[in-house]
């Protein structure tokens, strides 16, 4: 069983001690003991790998940066979004306030140039730089390509699956050749939220939609190439742990009928990407939206619904099938300074995934204001 209550104060301590609020985390209220009933877990090489993840960061608006064209030198991207320079401390305090991986989002088609989407040197050095501060300090790290989900690089539709098929080609390459003798720390995640952008299908695949159909048979053949891709480079990466999502990367991508987990190799190395903001009207909707939600009680069941459903669902689909599961990104938005509201949510929404053997990690965009802000910190 997890104790919500403990849960709670644990990542009332992390939240706080990120964003440098310390004394304030002795001052929150904690929910009425809720236990959480741990699920039994298939015993795998790759569900013992992601448990091994914990609790997960990411470190959001910073290598995934884009639409900054107007800067002269593409290294100011980093702090572009966030206003700050990533240094080695900040994965001493992460270590140090329990957090085991980080996500690295990094949009590679600002820095590439040429038919071979030749990667800037300089960039790829810094990305391999910080993700070694990671690394270096035992941390997981997942490195991704984030904000590249444009028709001239990566789009998933048939129109533009081979141009698609070639951005991976080119990209996948130069990584996994930069990350070869890595240890299995590194986590390589081919593609974030995959969808058919400026589509009224962006963020809902209706699947009685012929052009989901489509774009999930093109997500397929993209993370095929990418598996692919990455193993015929060898080193470390002939046997390391790969992250692929479904359409959007969301919940209903996976469990589409029309999805399929790439071929492989080395049995059991594929891991499921999930990204949930749920209950969305807490969580993402807009504070000034009517339906929009700023409070969660923990005790209540109707907070706790969606996020129950969300965790049985892919417990039922993937982890007692042996498959893992990553849920990459979660959160909920400030709304009206509801960071107790926040911080509960956090809390039972990390337990309740825990107990069904699914490591989470926390979005973080270094933003704080309630407009644009998706972060609980």
């Amino acid at each position: 069983m997890i104790n919500v209550r403990k849960m709670m104060t644990i990542l009332a301590v992390l939240l706080f001690g990120v964003t440098g609020g310390m004394a304030q985390a002795s001052e929150m209220s904690t929910p009425a003991d809720i236990q959480v009933r741990r699920q039994p877990i298939p015993t795998s090489e790759a569900l013992a790998f992601t448990s091994g993840l914990k609790a997960g960061w990411n470190l959001g608006n910073t290598f995934d940066a884009a639409n900054c064209d107007w800067l002269a030198d593409p290294l100011l991207y980093e702090t572009a979004w966030c206003g700050s320079i990533t240094r080695p401390e900040l994965f001493d305090l992460l270590a140090e306030l329990g957090f085991a991986a980080v996500r690295i989002p990094v949009s590679w088609h600002n820095h590439v140039s040429g038919a071979e989407f030749t990667i800037d040197e300089q960039w790829l050095a810094r990305v391999q730089e910080v993700a070694g501060y990671a690394l270096e300090r035992g941390l997981y790290v997942i490195l991704n390509t984030h904000h590249d989900m444009d028709p001239a690089f990566l789009y998933p539709d048939q129109e533009h699956l081979e141009s698609s098929l070639r951005y991976i080609g080119c990209v996948w390459p130069q990584l996994a050749e930069a990350f070869r003798d890595t240890d299995e720390h590194l986590i390589f995640e081919g593609m974030n939220e995959p969808r058919l952008v400026g589509t009224e299908l962006e963020w809902y695949a209706n699947p009685k939609d012929e052009r989901t159909a489509e774009a999930v048979r093109c997500i397929n053949a993209l993370n095929q190439a990418f598996v692919d891709t990455v193993r015929a480079s060898g080193g470390q990466n002939a046997s390391r742990y790969l992250m692929v999502p479904g359409y959007g990367a969301s919940l209903d991508g996976a469990l589409n009928s029309g999805f399929s987990l790439p071929a492989d190799s080395v049995e059991g190395r594929i891991i499921l990407s999930v990204h949930a903001y749920t209950p969305y009207d807490f969580a993402l909707r807009d504070p000034a939206d009517p339906q929009s939600r700023d409070a969660f009680d923990a005790a209540n069941d109707r907070d706790r619904a969606e996020i129950d459903c969300l965790m049985n669902t892919l417990y039922r689909n993937f982890i007692q099938k042996g498959i893992p599961v990553v849920l990459g990104e979660y959160g909920a938005r400030n709304k009206n300074g509801n960071l107790e509201a926040r911080t509960a949510y956090t809390a039972y929404f990390t337990a309740a995934a825990t107990a069904c053997g699914i490591p989470c990690f926390l979005w973080d965009n270094a933003a704080f204001m309630e407009t644009g802000s998706y972060s609980v910190c």
